[in-house]
């Protein structure tokens, strides 16, 4: 993932209320979330190139998405793939903040990243390019491709507009789909300043990214109710940014 907006116990209706895109080269192959078929209760996407994923839930509440952190002066080509980072948390039983502390002592391993982690009662964040794991306060966050809450435009406004529609009532998956398809880009005084040129740190500011070689290639919301009701819906988009399709699960979580 690249950009991640979610409200965590802030809505009296929804205990998480999660919204995401993915930003990707185009040419890597990938597959649709479903239910893996490996007896791990797992529901994601699929990166057919090293197996792991960006985002998933479980059927027993465990959920978890990694952003990359832009930082190209320290990228290695040899570093392990983070989506494990992802798929080894939903496979598992570890509480989050324990997982996160396990990570840690291994992050070195990875090229940049921002981890949320969530056991079903408490969130937790890392990088391993700033501090130490953490406990998320409830409340409306926003990732992209640095740490929690990094004040960049795409981050700011896009936490605004979700509070904003938590305020007006119950949120729908058609409206969280709308808050990610927003693709104006930053004005130029607002751009990070991440180690890349100017022009493409511009085209990597809006929320959805367009581009013929690397872009938003899916768009997914979660919704988790107070009785543990489950919707997630996952939208994908070719490389134009024309919608490809959606794939629509809903389940109640289920209590160990």
């Amino acid at each position: 993932m690249c950009l991640i907006y979610l409200a965590h116990r802030v809505d009296p209706f929804y205990r998480l209320v999660v919204a995401a895109n993915r930003d990707e080269y185009h040419q890597r192959p990938s597959a649709p979330a479903a239910w893996w078929q490996d007896g791990s209760d797992i529901l994601a996407g699929r990166d057919l190139q090293a197996g792991g994923t960006w985002l998933g839930i479980t059927r027993g509440g465990r959920f978890a998405a990694i952003t990359n952190y832009r930082d190209p002066a320290r990228h290695r080509a040899d570093a392990a793939s983070r989506g494990h980072l992802v798929s080894t948390f939903l496979a598992g039983d570890a509480r989050a903040l324990d997982y996160l502390a396990a990570v840690a002592h291994d992050g070195e391993r990875y090229n940049g990243f921002s981890l949320l982690v969530h056991d079903g009662a408490a969130l937790a964040f890392y990088s391993n390019r700033g501090g130490d794991p953490e406990i998320v306060a409830p409340g409306v966050h926003g990732l992209s491709n640095h740490l929690l809450d990094e004040p960049w435009p795409k981050v700011e406004e896009g936490k605004l507009d979700l509070l904003g529609m938590l305020a007006r009532g119950a949120p729908t998956p058609a409206r969280l789909l709308g808050l990610l398809d927003r693709r104006e880009p930053a004005v130029h005084g607002a751009l990070a300043d991440t180690g890349v040129e100017p022009l493409r740190e511009r085209a990597l500011s809006s929320r959805f990214i367009l581009g013929s070689q690397y872009g938003t290639r899916c768009s997914t919301v979660i919704m988790v109710d107070a009785d543990g009701e489950v919707l997630f819906r996952e939208r994908s988009f070719d490389a134009a940014g024309e919608p490809r399709g959606d794939e629509v699960h809903s389940f109640r979580i289920e209590r160990g």
